[in-house]
């Protein structure tokens, strides 16, 4: 079993709003991580090249990574996009719909507190360049405490959107905050999406589930030991890894919190 890095990423910035300042790197870290990546000759690929072999395609190269970035923040368009072009990687965007303003307009709504975040027209230019876009629901909710009308919305919707903006099949998609259950999985497969991310702070393999890929949160706390543990295949487990019994209390708790109306913040 091969351990494959999937790291996600949120804002790659100097300046983030408080509530997202744990999930933030800084332009220099991220730097220093695209260095690590580089010098620990890892092969960045692109997500679908995961998901193939997955599918039992063709095999990865020896040593693969993959890069993803959730919600559709605005220093992904000036400080990420040129750093991966200037190294030629490839990376995924997964995108939360409300959050994404037209130009000079106001996005429809999302569940995300204030932040400068992406839009439409740089989504179509990320898209143009080479950037697959993926889906992150509309509203960014807790998909598996949801009812199927909703869950509808945040799933089927968010692919309408996205495939209407870029003009063709979007077919990756991540779970906000990483939860999913059985019910989600079948219902962002039968929606069409034919990849789906979670955290699940492993390491990836071509043995993992592709509508339940594990990947490893890169945030400010994440010290450059334990980057370079990750880039050596070090400090976490390998994907596919069994759902575990506190993972399954913790969503049967928040389903309750969401039916008192009183859900469980993340």
């Amino acid at each position: 079993m091969s351990a494959v890095p999937v790291f996600v990423y949120h804002s790659v910035t100097d300046d983030p709003p408080t509530w997202s300042a744990p999930y933030t790197v800084t332009p220099r870290a991220f730097v220093e991580q695209l260095d690590r990546i580089a010098d620990g000759g890892l092969t960045v690929v692109p997500l679908r090249r995961l998901v193939s072999a997955q599918h039992g395609g063709p095999p990865l190269p020896p040593r693969a990574a993959v890069l993803t970035f959730d919600d559709g923040y605005a220093d992904f368009y000036w400080t990420v996009a040129p750093l991966l072009s200037g190294r030629e990687l490839p990376a995924t965007l997964y995108l939360t719909t409300g959050a994404i303003h037209p130009p000079g307009g106001s996005a429809t709504g999302s569940l995300l507190p204030p932040a400068r975040m992406l839009n439409w027209r740089q989504v179509s230019g990320l898209d143009a360049y080479g950037i697959e876009i993926g889906g992150h629901s509309r509203t960014h909710p807790q998909l598996d405490t949801l009812p199927g009308r909703r869950l509808y919305d945040e799933i089927v919707v968010c692919k309408r959107e996205l495939e209407d903006a870029v003009g063709h099949v979007v077919d990756s998609f991540a779970y906000p905050h990483g939860y999913s259950s059985q019910a989600v999985r079948r219902k962002v497969q039968k929606a069409g999406w034919t990849s789906a991310c979670a955290v699940g702070r492993a390491f990836s393999s071509p043995e993992d589930h592709p509508l339940r890929i594990s990947r490893l949160m890169v945030g400010a706390d994440t010290t450059q030991e334990l980057f370079q543990a990750w880039v050596e295949g070090r400090g976490a487990p390998v994907a596919p890894v069994p759902e575990r019994l506190r993972t399954k209390g913790w969503r049967a708790y928040r389903r309750v919190r969401a039916a008192l109306g009183r859900p469980v913040a993340c």
